[in-house]
């Protein structure tokens, strides 16, 4: 592993990519987020050694660097999914490549099915905690200890500082940023009506991603944020069939506030 990270490293820097600042990762629909970047160089995965390849459509699969209030940012505008078939630790692949490039922070995005009744499609809901339901973890097999410990602490996975200024740029911008407990899902088909009566007992959103980057990020000491765009509404006893392009319109209505409020919170950090 340590020998496709490092390929990979001096692959992007070969490419312009200095010091990057702040990781970001842009989830389905919500990739338009990087027009708020200056000074860009973008690289495609496929040209990137031992990256995977976006195979979901609403995906670019693009990294893009430049500043956004003169931070210098890495964004990756598609990200990477188990149901496509890639293993955990392909999909966590760049996060580690990402921190070693320098980045200090990681802010992630994600679509997700709200569960909360009290929650509307449209929100935004800052992740407080997750609840991992994948079949597998980024971490099982050979640890590279220079990488992270064996067995990393997880009693605080999305960082109380990064959350604290999400919870105040939110409030500045007037946005309502709802807080609550994300599971994760193996997918790619939605959940019936008996799932979704089990996981809203525990948990305010359902998805199919964060969870493994944030496992790694919380290995290698990386402060992570994340915020779900609750895309639909999961209502067991009044479920309507889920319509993809229903779901993309409704990030993409979204994005507006979503970018907002990570530009503001990128400036403040």
């Amino acid at each position: 592993m340590l020998e496709k990270i490092n390929e990979a490293i001096s692959h992007i820097r070969a490419k312009g990519v200095l010091r990057p600042e702040i990781g970001i990762i842009l989830g389905t629909g919500l990739g338009q987020m990087v027009s708020e970047i200056e000074s860009i160089i973008e690289i495609d995965y496929a040209d990137i050694p031992h990256f995977p390849v976006s195979t979901v459509e609403s995906h670019k699969g693009r990294l893009i660097y430049g500043t956004i209030q003169n931070k210098t940012v890495l964004a990756m505008q598609g990200r990477f999914h188990y149901y496509e078939g890639y293993s955990l630790q392909e999909i966590t692949f760049p996060v580690r490549v990402m921190k070693l490039l320098g980045i200090k922070y990681l802010l992630i995005s994600n679509a997700a099915g709200s569960m909360n009744p009290e929650f509307k499609k449209g929100d935004l809901m800052l992740l407080d905690d997750h609840i991992n339901f994948l079949p597998d973890n980024p971490l099982r097999g050979k640890n590279h200890d220079n990488l992270g410990p064996r067995f990393p602490d997880m009693s605080q996975p999305y960082s109380k500082e990064l959350n604290n200024t999400f919870i105040q740029v939110s409030k500045q911008l007037d946005i309502d940023l709802k807080k609550g407990v994300y599971v994760a899902v193996m997918g790619p088909n939605l959940e019936t009506r008996a799932e979704y009566r089990m996981f809203r007992q525990f948990a305010d959103a359902v998805g199919m991603s964060t969870v493994p980057e944030v496992i790694v990020a919380n290995q290698m000491t990386l402060p992570c944020a994340a915020i779900s765009v609750l895309t639909d509404e999961c209502d067991p006893d009044n479920l309507k069939p889920a319509i993809l392009d229903e779901i993309l319109a409704v990030a993409e209505k979204a994005e507006k506030k979503l970018t907002k409020l990570f530009v503001h919170v990128i400036k403040q950090i």
